[in-house]
Formats: structure tokens, C-alpha cells, sequence
């Protein structure tokens, strides 16, 4: 970063940081403890949608990847687009195989960052949900190395439970890097899981 970078306010981008998703299956023990969230198995990586043959190859790798796992039954990835025009690969396991989840989405944003498809990586998200059936999120944020939760309210079109996000968010201040700029909680409403 320059002088004239200062001067002007700009700051130097954080570079992602994959490992902070190995924080998940701590801080998904600290969620149940203190909002009764438990993992529901689905997990998925959200992407700017990619055309051509590079991305096909890309997927296919992933698809390898994951399919050589012996725990794993279905198929291990799949491509979805949602409404609003991007992409998801959707890893999904048994409730009780968070950490294998974890890998699953550690290996499809290596895999699509060393390919050269990190600029185009948005988001990383881990579903969970409560005894009465709520929905919560723990989004990481590719291009900041950051969490936040994202909590949908049940049968609302597209309204959230700010309150319980913030909850969450205390909840898991010791576990995870938390996001601390509120505007880029971004609402995630056609997340896989949710």
C-alpha cells in the first residue's frame, strides 16, 4: 500500500483464508450449546456463474475429488444455479459428519482458486437448524476470510432474524472470525439448505 492508497482511504484487500473453515465444527458445538443449532449436513460453495470448457474440467476434477471419499454415499456434489444467477456446489453428508463437510468445501474452493476461478468465489455456507425446525446459515465470505450467520425467518418471503443473527454471532466470537461490517451480511435466500 502507497501513500496516496492512504491518503484516499483505500485498503489492501485480505487475502482468503481457507483454513478458517476448519473453525466450523468447534464453533457448531458452541452454537448448540447456545442456541440449540445443530448441523443439518448440507453444505455448499457459491460462485459468479462460470461458462466454458475450463469450469467443466474444474467440476469434473471437484466431482473426482469427492467421489474417491468411500464414507460417502450419493452423489457427492451437485451444481445448482439459483434465482438470482448464481451458481452453488452443494456438498450434502449426514448430520453427524460436519467435518467431512468441512474438507468437502475446503476442497471445492481450493480446487476452483488453484484452476483460476477465485476472483469468480463468493461465499461458503454451512446449514443448521434448531429442534423446531429453523434455518441458519454460518456464511463464509471468501474474498474477507470472515463469517457471519444469516438466519431466514420461517414461511416470510425474504425477511431475516436480525436478532438471532446477532445472538449467533456473540455465541461464536471465540470460534470464528466474525464479519464486523453488518453491510455485508449478505442475505443469502436461495442458499441450498435453507
Amino acid at each position: 500500500m502507497g501513500l496516496l492508497d492512504i491518503l484516499l482511504g483505500r485498503t489492501k484487500p485480505v487475502a482468503p483464508d481457507l483454513d478458517q473453515l476448519f473453525a466450523l465444527p468447534s464453533a457448531a458445538v458452541t452454537l448448540q450449546v447456545a442456541a440449540g443449532f445443530t448441523p443439518t449436513g448440507v453444505g455448499a460453495v457459491c460462485f459468479a456463474t462460470v461458462e466454458g470448457a475450463a469450469f467443466e474440467q474444474t467440476h469434473r476434477e471437484v466431482q473426482a475429488l469427492l467421489d474417491a471419499d468411500t464414507d460417502r454415499t450419493g452423489p457427492p456434489v451437485e451444481l445448482t444455479q439459483d434465482d438470482y444467477g448464481y451458481s452453488w456446489l452443494v456438498s450434502r453428508r449426514t448430520p453427524d459428519q460436519l467435518p467431512q463437510l468441512v474438507n468437502d468445501l475446503h476442497a471445492v474452493n481450493s480446487s476452483m482458486e488453484a484452476n483460476g476461478f477465485g476472483p469468480q468465489l463468493l461465499c461458503s455456507l454451512a446449514a443448521f437448524e434448531n429442534d423446531r425446525g429453523r434455518r441458519l446459515a454460518l456464511v463464509y465470505l471468501y474474498k474477507r476470510g470472515t463469517f457471519y450467520p444469516f438466519a431466514p425467518l420461517p414461511g416470510a418471503a425474504e425477511r431475516r432474524d436480525s436478532a438471532l443473527e446477532l445472538q449467533v454471532k456473540a455465541a461464536l466470537v471465540n470460534d470464528l472470525r466474525a464479519e464486523e461490517d453488518l453491510g455485508r451480511w449478505f442475505p443469502v435466500w436461495a442458499a441450498p439448505g435453507l
